[in-house]
């Protein structure tokens, strides 16, 4: 009897259909197997029931062949009439049928490093949650468990098949484990954690407030919390005897099966790395990147130039399709009996072996052969491996992440300017390829230099049992294929295929040219470094240099350049304390006569500096009927010139004392950081504004909370730490230049460039700025620019 007619009539609960392994399953059994009726555990998702998931997986490419044969309409009548969806995961299956025959258990965590609680909840939780919604059935089906050869743990030699030896018991460690994540959120809480991850956030958040800086301190708790439980996870299982949390907690798994299964015939199925198929449901086909892509990618994106593993290892890797005719053979074959479970290990290493070196040299040849394109620059160069060995690839990496913190410090005190973003965006390339390698060197170091094989006597023999046409439709031996031909011809091309698709230029994401209409939405700009190519410093010298002679201008540069240093400081840890300590210098000054110098000169000099896309910016969202809103801590007589821009300006107000003069104090606190969220909170729940809909203009990482107030924030030239930030939360990053003629400043910070520019313009134009005149032709052409 062959293996469909085993089957037929028979009903098969499947979980992980949503997986990688339980996609191909049931692909194959809705394809190849017309008189078995399916059971799929599918979990709901947001608003998706597993009923409509499990619809939506029939797009996908491996269900191609079966949509071109059967049509839509065919295909959804053949899941009406033999698939039923159980709504439910792993924690809660709810009720199954009374009258499954087969069960095979696909689902579980396949990370190599996921937190330990959550690990044993899966692996371990899931079997026993799916043991007892198996025996509230009162049916007695044949349990098919999908395990990994890994469980074997850290071993050498050759590894038979069969119950594990070892006398780790699984009920303390699945004890252990809940209690770890406890243990880790007191640990995290400790005044000692709390104070290293608030100091650390300060460091980095200050300048955009205390809310800021508390939220990333939590959220880098809760990290902390996470790389706790992944360290706890590898270090117990290393301790036991296992590669990783993943390997460790499958081989609970395993345990608690044999231990509980009561009277359900138990099979337990061992695949070695499983990756792309070799025919079924097509040659290459593959879900997602598994345990080899991510090393064979980076190498030939030239992107990785050693590897700790040893070159005569064997690298044990079975294409999906042949773990999925095993595991069905093993659910078609007679039952074990309940006392003497069937152990099979799905492997290529005993009867088709493929050394690292041979997996290198096959992988360098199709590159060779196939180099990967680089967008614009050519194609990708492979590096030839000397494999050095494990030390010397651990030092060089360490000299790699040495580099790159290094790199990091001196970026965070460059100044602003396109260059030094893009440096920025080169260093994150680079600091993501030092951390992938890293990430991947530790995880995968155990399973490229193990010296052991799996044995598969037991799966040799199921194979051979079966009938030559199951073995021509349904086989499993690994020694069918030439490992050049699969790599080089299968997999490699299926893998790299996403790769050499045509596509534009990756980059920063770049804002439509129209506009959303609508009202009820805000577009809020802030002024310098976004709307002008100024600073508070840059502004204070127009104003107060402008009708100054030169001996006064003098005075003021160089009493300025003493205040400098303290200057640098606030404005990096706090604007609020720079604009105050600024601003203080106004104290004597009269109003009107500030009034008339921005009039007379300050007009021209703040108009001069206005890019001209912010200008087209802010006119494409008064098109679109938004509220245009100038959020600035400039004092308010230098934003009168952009009046006509905005419909509301808001700015800082100075004290004016009884002798009618200003005092050098604020009138309020100024808006920055956390304030100006507030405030645009507060502004939007006054005009009925949608904040969803609206829109926030900054460029630096102080400005942080305002972006993230409004559902459009835009980047727009900004520091490096905004730039990082918007980048890796995909926000538009618009590099909007000055105005042409307007000398550029490459050197120093913000501080020291808005003095240095400042004082030269001060300089330039300070006699012509001291004669009493009203705004020239040339003023009234800019101020007409801006309307």
């Amino acid at each position: 009897m062959g293996l469909r007619e085993r089957l037929a009539g028979r009903r098969v609960f499947v979980t992980g259909v949503t997986g990688f392994v339980g996609e191909a399953l049931l692909e194959r059994l809705l394809s190849d197997f017309p008189e078995t009726r399916v059971v799929a555990l599918v979990r709901p998702r947001g608003s998706h029931s597993g009923a409509a998931r499990l619809e939506r997986m029939m797009r996908k490419p491996a269900f191609r062949a079966l949509r071109e044969r059967l049509g839509r309409e065919g295909l959804a009548a053949l899941l009406a009439e033999r698939v039923t969806v159980i709504e439910g995961d792993l924690a809660d299956m709810g009720g199954l049928p009374a009258d499954l025959d087969v069960v095979i258990h696909c689902a579980g965590e396949v990370s190599f490093d996921p937190s330990i609680d959550e690990g044993f909840a899966t692996n371990v939780g899931g079997v026993q949650e799916l043991l007892r919604a198996v025996h509230a059935t009162g049916a007695r089906p044949h349990v098919v468990h999908v395990s990994t050869a890994y469980v074997a743990g850290l071993r050498s030699g050759h590894v038979a098949e069969g119950r594990l030896v070892h006398d780790v018991d699984w009920r303390v460690e699945q004890a252990w484990a809940a209690r770890a994540r406890v243990a880790a959120e007191d640990a995290s809480r400790s005044p000692e954690t709390l104070s290293g991850l608030r100091v650390q956030a300060a460091g980095e958040h200050l300048r955009a407030g205390a809310q800021t800086v508390a939220a990333q301190a939590e959220t880098a708790r809760r990290a902390w919390v996470a790389r706790r439980l992944v360290s706890a996870g590898a270090e117990r299982a290393q301790v036991l005897g296992w590669t990783d949390a993943y390997t460790f907690t499958k081989a609970m798994a395993e345990r608690y099966l044999e231990e509980s299964h009561g009277d359900l015939p138990l099979t337990i199925v061992r695949p070695s790395i499983i990756e792309s198929a070799l025919a079924k449901p097509f040659p290459g086909w593959i879900e997602g990147f598994k345990m080899a892509e991510p090393l064979i990618l980076a190498y030939g994106r030239g992107e990785l130039p050693d590897f700790p593993a040893s070159p005569d290892a064997v690298v044990d890797i079975i294409p999906v399709d042949l773990v999925v005719n095993a595991l069905l053979a093993a659910a078609g074959s007679p039952p074990p009996p309940v006392d003497v479970p069937a152990y099979y290990t799905v492997c290529s290493g005993f009867r088709n072996p493929l050394l690292f070196r041979d997996l290198y040299d096959y992988v360098r040849g199709y590159f060779l052969e196939h180099p990967l394109p680089l967008r614009g620059r050519g194609s990708a160069a492979v590096p030839e491996w000397p494999f050095a060995g494990s030390v010397a690839v651990e030092a060089q990496l360490r000299r790699g992440e040495k580099a790159v913190e290094w790199a990091n410090r001196a970026l965070s005190h460059a100044p602003r300017s396109e260059r030094v973003r893009r440096w920025a965006v080169d260093l994150e390339r680079s600091e993501g390829r030092v951390a992938f390698l890293r990430r991947y060197s530790d995880v995968y170091r155990a399973y490229t230099s193990a010296e052991l094989v799996y044995v598969d006597d037991a799966t040799a023999a199921l194979h051979a049992a079966m009938e030559p046409s199951d073995q021509a439709d349904f086989g499993f031996d690994p020694s069918c294929f030439d490992w050049r031909h699969y790599l080089q011809e299968v997999h490699c091309p299926a893998v790299t295929a996403v790769l050499r698709r045509p596509r534009d230029a990756a980059g920063p994401r770049r804002l439509a040219r129209n506009l959303p209409a609508g009202e009820g939405v805000l577009a809020v700009f802030d002024l310098d470094g976004t709307l002008v190519s100024s600073t508070v410093v840059e502004s204070y010298l127009w104003l107060r240099l402008a009708d100054a002679s030169a001996a006064g201008r003098a005075r003021e540069v160089v009493s300025l350049a003493r205040a400098l240093p303290g200057y640098l400081r606030a404005e990096r840890r706090d604007r609020g304390h720079l604009i105050r300590s600024v601003y203080g210098r106004y104290a004597g000054v009269d109003p009107a006569e500030l009034a008339a110098v921005v009039a007379q000169a300050g007009a021209d000099v703040v108009l001069r500096r206005v890019k001209p896309a912010a200008v087209r910016r802010v006119r494409e969202h008064r098109a679109a009927g938004h509220r245009t809103v100038l959020l600035t801590g400039a004092v308010s007589a230098l934003t009168v010139p952009l009046a006509p821009l905005f419909d509301e300006i808001v700015a800082t107000e100075l004290e004016v004392g009884a002798d009618g003069r200003y005092t050098g104090r604020l009138e309020s606190s100024p808006l920055v950081g956390d304030s100006r969220a507030a405030f645009v909170d507060h502004y939007a729940r006054g005009r009925g504004a949608d904040l969803a809909a609206s829109w926030a203009y900054a460029d630096s990482l102080s400005d942080l909370p305002m972006l993230r107030a409004v559902g459009n924030p835009v980047a727009v030239n900004p520091d490096v730490a905004l730039h990082r930030f918007a980048r890796s939360a995909g926000w538009p990053i618009e590099e909007w230049p000055s105005t042409p003629g307007e000398p550029r400043l490459l050197v120093g910070s913000r501080v020291e460039r808005g003095l240095f520019a400042a004082a030269a313009v001060a300089q330039g134009r300070g006699r012509a700025a001291g004669r009493d005149r009203s705004v020239g032709q040339g003023d009234a052409v800019r101020a007409g620019e801006v309307r």
